[in-house]
């Protein structure tokens, strides 16, 4: 199983960033235990600031890969082009969200990426991202 995270805009600051919402962790520190807690899983990583960036990287692996764990972070609320990207490939995206979106701000209820998402997962703090990963293990 070959499965991909892309983070968006920001996460690259996890472990400085607001601890009290994002939590201490740096994500390439949890990275790690990611790939140690699933052997058997081929895991990569990709963050980006840029919109376009992200755009590149789902079309890219979006036809090869067994799925895509996507983070858009801000780009979820504001992106057509990337909901549009998820829209496009053929692998399965499952949206991924650290805090509870639906908590926050009222612009951040809104997600140009569930329409097309096999799954949505938020307000699990970095474990979002391990309960995306044994979605796609069955």
């Amino acid at each position: 199983m070959k499965l991909i995270i892309i983070n968006g805009p920001n996460l690259n600051l996890l472990g400085k960033r607001e601890p009290e919402v994002y939590g201490s962790t740096t994500f390439e520190d949890y990275f790690k235990k990611l790939q140690q807690k699933f052997p058997d899983v081929e895991l990569e990583y990709y963050q980006s600031n840029i919109e376009g960036e992200l755009i590149g990287k789902i079309q890219e692996v979006g036809f090869d890969y067994d799925g895509i764990i996507l983070n858009a972070a801000a780009y979820t609320h504001t992106s057509v082009g990337i909901g549009d990207a998820v829209k496009a490939v053929e692998t399965p995206v499952i949206e991924v969200h650290i805090s509870n979106t639906h908590q926050r701000e009222e612009y951040r209820h809104v997600s140009f990426i569930s329409p097309a998402a096999k799954g949505v997962i938020l307000g699990f703090g970095l474990q979002s991202y391990d309960l995306a990963i044994q979605s796609f293990l069955g």
